[in-house]
């Protein structure tokens, strides 16, 4: 691939195949996100001028890729939001109640979607598990999941 980070969308039946690849975890969990508002609206077209700072963690790393975009998805479906940027802070472990977690503290910038301004695509039900996998090649990280529309 060209690029050192990015993300395509594959083919799937009745739902959006996602793979999104990236140097840097951090990077990679930002790929997912931006290319899951892809799958919504031209993200060209949101202003980063609304920041959401979110905090999740997960039991691995499918797990919190999972909860981030889960988190992601909260937002637009409750608040109306619509987001092109997205910075992941930190990423660190924590034990709690004898078990690790990896958790990450980030953000995201965007607006209210506004029909006349963002070009309505697929509306987004849900994030799955369905062939999500996050994994180091090399020097790259990657992921692919599903996404119910």
């Amino acid at each position: 691939m060209s690029s050192d980070r990015g993300f395509k969308f594959g083919e799937h039946t009745a739902d959006v195949l996602i793979e999104a690849w990236a140097p840097t975890l951090e990077g990679l969990l930002e790929e997912m996100a931006k290319a899951m508002f892809e799958v919504m609206t031209d993200t060209s077209k949101v202003e980063p001028r609304d920041k959401v700072s979110i905090e999740v963690c997960g039991f691995d790393l499918e797990n919190l890729l999972y909860r981030w975009l889960e988190e992601l998805l909260y937002y637009h479906d409750s608040q109306n939001l619509v987001f092109s940027k997205f910075i992941i802070k930190k990423v660190f472990e924590r034990e709690v109640n004898g078990e690790k977690e990896i958790c990450i503290e980030g953000e995201a910038w965007g607006e209210p979607f506004d029909r006349s301004k963002h070009e309505p695509r697929t509306v987004v039900k849900a994030v799955t598990y369905a062939q999500m996998k996050v994994w180091r090649d090399g020097d790259t990280w990657r992921a692919t999941t599903v996404l119910d529309i």
